[in-house]
């Protein structure tokens, strides 16, 4: 299971999330986002990575010329889109794309069919905003086949990782505001046990698989 870690907006940030084993930031070009930053500042950010940290882009209903235009700037690696973006917007985008999706009862997951070709993120719907609510929805809800697939977001912390690991395996986890001090600022404490607690089940992964291949 992957880590990425969204709404970085300073070099220290994403530098502390580098050291700690993240596998992806996110940067979110919304402009009515807290967490927003301008493409040449995600630039110059990117610019101090190692070129195996990932970068995603989040993006909501941007006009298609302007999220390419973003993409080559700051030098992005996958898109994720948070909006009502189109199946045939998404297939004029040369990168991988991550759609996300904000899950209530009685969702449609059969939406997830309309995007083939596609990453897809499962969220908790906010009324308020598109992402980094850190509400969690019912994670009942997903479909057991698509468990292994999907990134899940809202309302993942060091607390509940573990649960995480145990009961959804999801293909990735992203998390936000569960990281943060303020909007747009992580704390490095929290950053540091999330991640720890991460590395530690990943070990023990791997030392059952050990066992089982001798």
């Amino acid at each position: 299971m992957r880590v990425k870690i969204c709404g970085i907006t300073n070099d220290s940030d994403a530098l502390l999330c580098q050291q700690n084993g993240a596998d992806a930031i996110g940067f979110i070009f919304y402009k009515k986002s807290p967490r927003y930053i301008t493409p040449q500042q995600a630039a110059e950010i990117t610019a101090r990575l190692s070129p195996f940290m990932t970068r995603v882009g989040v993006f909501v209903d941007e006009p298609l010329e302007q999220l390419l235009e973003t993409v080559a700037r700051a030098g992005l690696h996958a898109v994720q889109l948070h909006g009502q973006e189109s199946p045939e917007y998404v297939q004029h985008i040369p990168l991988p794309v991550i759609k996300s999706f904000r899950v209530t009862t009685g969702f449609d997951f059969s939406q997830l069919d309309q995007y083939p070709g596609c990453h897809f993120l499962l969220d908790s719907y906010s009324n308020k905003v598109y992402g980094g609510s850190g509400l969690r929805f019912d994670w009942n809800l997903i479909p057991a086949e698509l468990r292994s697939r999907i990134i899940l977001a809202g309302g993942i912390n060091a607390e509940n990782i573990v649960q995480v690991f145990q009961t959804i395996q999801p293909a990735a986890v992203d998390l936000s505001s569960a990281l943060e001090l303020e909007p747009g600022k992580k704390d490095s404490l929290k950053v540091e046990e999330f991640m720890r607690v991460v590395q530690q089940w990943r070990s023990r992964l791997a030392n059952r698989k050990g066992k089982v291949s001798e």
